[in-house]
């Protein structure tokens, strides 16, 4: 099934060399046009290698550009200023919620109200998790993610890196069972 994805897991999957899990385990994600303005415009325009990783599954068709109706863009504008969150990413939680799709998303305050929508929530952290579990990529592809991320640029704190680790060590147990 389609999600729909905010900026923070396309940059992070991209970075860690594992952005095309996105299309074996969701076939296509859906983002709003602030998330590729975000994204590939600006990341090319400051020379960020993942933002060309972003621009290539686009031009593959596994990442979409969806153009929300004005209907959904009102929706979004409204939320974003209750909940002072950023335009994009109401937007994106507005398209989520009205196509009924998975959000995947890094920020808490997004994953909160996506599950207060009754929205089913990944993260980059799921994701990798979820392609360990389905054998698309090995055990040391998530140590190096977390080397990678987590050590330099997603902030994982070491009690978040070690909930990781042991959610590894259950799945590769599990299989080996």
């Amino acid at each position: 099934m389609p999600a729909v994805s905010d900026s923070g897991p396309l940059i992070h999957l991209a970075q860690a060399g594992q952005l095309s899990l996105l299309r074996n385990i969701f076939g296509e994600v859906l983002i709003v046009l602030a998330v590729k303005r975000e994204v590939i415009d600006e990341g090319i325009r400051r020379a960020y290698p993942d933002a060309r990783l972003v621009a290539q599954a686009l031009a593959e068709g596994y990442i979409v550009v969806y153009r929300t109706t004005s209907r959904i863009s009102k929706r979004a504008s409204k939320l974003a200023r209750q909940e002072k969150i950023s335009p994009s990413d109401s937007e994106t939680l507005m398209l989520a919620k009205t196509l009924r799709r998975p959000l995947l998303t890094d920020e808490k305050v997004l994953s909160m109200l996506a599950r207060m929508y009754g929205l089913e929530v990944w993260n980059t952290w799921t994701v990798l998790l979820e392609a360990l579990r389905t054998k698309l990529i090995d055990k040391e592809e998530i140590h190096k993610a977390i080397s990678e991320l987590g050590e330099r640029r997603h902030k994982l704190s070491p009690r978040n890196a070690k909930e990781i680790l042991d959610a590894v060590e259950r799945i590769s147990a599990s299989k080996e069972a």
